[in-house]
C-alpha cells in the first residue's frame, strides 16, 4: 500500500459486487484480487478458492475490501465523505448511490453547504455526499455518538501519528439544535490523510464496529510495537493485529508485506494465534 492508512470494508459475501456497484460512480481501479487458499479458508470458514480481498484505488485512494461473512455490518457511525465539485455531480452521485439504499438526510440546501444528503447505499455502506471542493475526494468521517468525545480523539490520533494536526473546527452555536460548543464537523489529518470528526447531538441506536477499521501499515516490528502499544491504551486487543481504540474506532497494524509472510506454511495458523502481529513468528 502506497498510503500509510487503509480503510478496510468488511462485506458478507457481495464485495466484488459492490466494488463493480461504486465503479459506475466513482473513478476504481482494481490492484490486487486474493482467494481463499486452505488454511484461510478452514479459519474464516470461507469457501476454498471464492474471493477473499479486493485491493483497490477509489479516487486515488487506497481502500481494501474482504468477503468476510455476515459477522460486522456497517452503521453511519463511520462513513465515507465525497467531496463534490459541482452540484450536479452531488446530484448524480446521490441518485446512484441511494438507488436501494436508504436516506438519512434527504438531498437538500443546508447552512454548511449548497447541496449535500447523507445516504446508506444498497450494502449498508454510509456515505455522505457535499460540495465541497478538496484536495482528498473521499474522506473517513468518524461520528462520536453520545458521548462528546471528537475533540478528545482527534487530539489523541495526532499524537500518535507524525504530519497530523487539526485543520479546522466547527462548533455549535449558542441557541440552535445542538448543545454549544459541540463540534458539528471537523477536518483533521493523520500521517498525512484527511479525516473528518463530528459529535452526535441526537441518540443513536448504534456504534462504531469493525465493518470499518483502519489498517496502519507498518514498515518493520518496531513500528507494529509502537502503534499497537498507542492504539490499544485503555482499548481492546482482539486478534490478527486487529484492535479497538478506547473509542471503540478498530484498526488493523500489520507488516507491509504480510501477504508475503503469509504465503509460509503454517503462517496462517501462526497468525490465527496472535494479538499483536510479530514478524519473526510468523517467518518462521
Amino acid at each position: 500500500m502506497s498510503e500509510k492508512i487503509t480503510p478496510f470494508l468488511w462485506f458478507d459475501q457481495n464485495a466484488e459486487e459492490a466494488i463493480k456497484f461504486y465503479a459506475k460512480i466513482l473513478k476504481i481501479k482494481i490492484k490486487k484480487i486474493t482467494k481463499y487458499s486452505e488454511e484461510p479458508s478452514k479459519a474464516a470458514r470461507m469457501p476454498k478458492g471464492s474471493v477473499m480481498t479486493v485491493a483497490f484505488t477509489m479516487e486515488n485512494q487506497d481502500f481494501v475490501a474482504i468477503n468476510g461473512g455476515p459477522v460486522f455490518k456497517f452503521t453511519p457511525a463511520i462513513s465515507l465523505t465525497i467531496n463534490c465539485k459541482t452540484v450536479k455531480e452531488v446530484e448524480r452521485v446521490f441518485n446512484k448511490l441511494s438507488a436501494g439504499g436508504q436516506v438519512l438526510m434527504p438531498l437538500d440546501t443546508y447552512p454548511f453547504s449548497k447541496k449535500y444528503a447523507w445516504v446508506n447505499d444498497k450494502y449498508g455502506l454510509s456515505w455522505q455526499i457535499n460540495c465541497a471542493e478538496r484536495k482528498q475526494k473521499i474522506t473517513p468521517f468518524l461520528m462520536f455518538i453520545n458521548n462528546g468525545k471528537a475533540e478528545e480523539a482527534m487530539k489523541y490520533y495526532i499524537s500518535i501519528f507524525k504530519n497530523a494536526k487539526i485543520k479546522e473546527i466547527h462548533r455549535a452555536p449558542k441557541g440552535g439544535p445542538a448543545p454549544e460548543g459541540k463540534i458539528m464537523h471537523a477536518v483533521f489529518t493523520i500521517a498525512g490523510q484527511e479525516f473528518m470528526a463530528a459529535d452526535s447531538y441526537q441518540s443513536h441506536n448504534f456504534s462504531f464496529t469493525p465493518a470499518i477499521s483502519f489498517v496502519v501499515n507498518c514498515k518493520d516490528q518496531k513500528e507494529i510495537d509502537f502503534y499497537w502499544n498507542k492504539l490499544t491504551k485503555e482499548g481492546k486487543e482482539v486478534q490478527c493485529g486487529w484492535l479497538t481504540d478506547k473509542y471503540g474506532v478498530s484498526w488493523q497494524v500489520t507488516p507491509q508485506n504480510i501477504e508475503k509472510l503469509l504465503t509460509g506454511k503454517g503462517a496462517w495458523q501462526a497468525m490465527i494465534g496472535m494479538k499483536k502481529i510479530v514478524i519473526k513468528d510468523l517467518k518462521k
